[in-house]
């Protein structure tokens, strides 16, 4: 993994609330960890100078996690409210330390089955 180079991203404790909770088995939401890591460094790579250029990130990750839901339910879980409020929650940090400050959030993860 490369190393990202904002601060904010660097020290925030992605999924915090999911690791906390046994309902969520970790090895998954290392998963959705990953896929929100990963799409921070495609933002340092791309540097999305507006908000289509982001969306365009935002979208296919979102899409990435939608592609594991079916694995949660396979291991008696499910990306529910509480999921949805932590990943959500981790995209608004990831958007707007990276400068994205009045983007929409829906918008961010609108192609989102959870």
């Amino acid at each position: 993994m490369k190393v990202l180079n904002n601060e904010a991203i660097k020290n925030h404790d992605f999924l915090k609330s999911m690791y906390q909770d046994d309902y969520f088995p970790d090895f998954l939401v290392d998963k959705i960890k990953s896929i929100l890591i990963s799409l921070c460094e495609d933002i340092e790579k791309a540097k999305p100078d507006s908000d289509a250029s982001l969306l365009v990130l935002t979208h296919a990750t979102t899409e990435q996690i939608n592609d594991i839901e079916e694995e949660f339910e396979e291991n008696d879980s499910e990306l529910e409210t509480a999921a949805r409020e932590a990943i959500a929650e981790d995209f608004s940090v990831i958007v707007q330390s990276y400068g994205f400050k009045d983007i929409d959030l829906e918008d961010v993860i609108a192609p989102r089955n959870w």
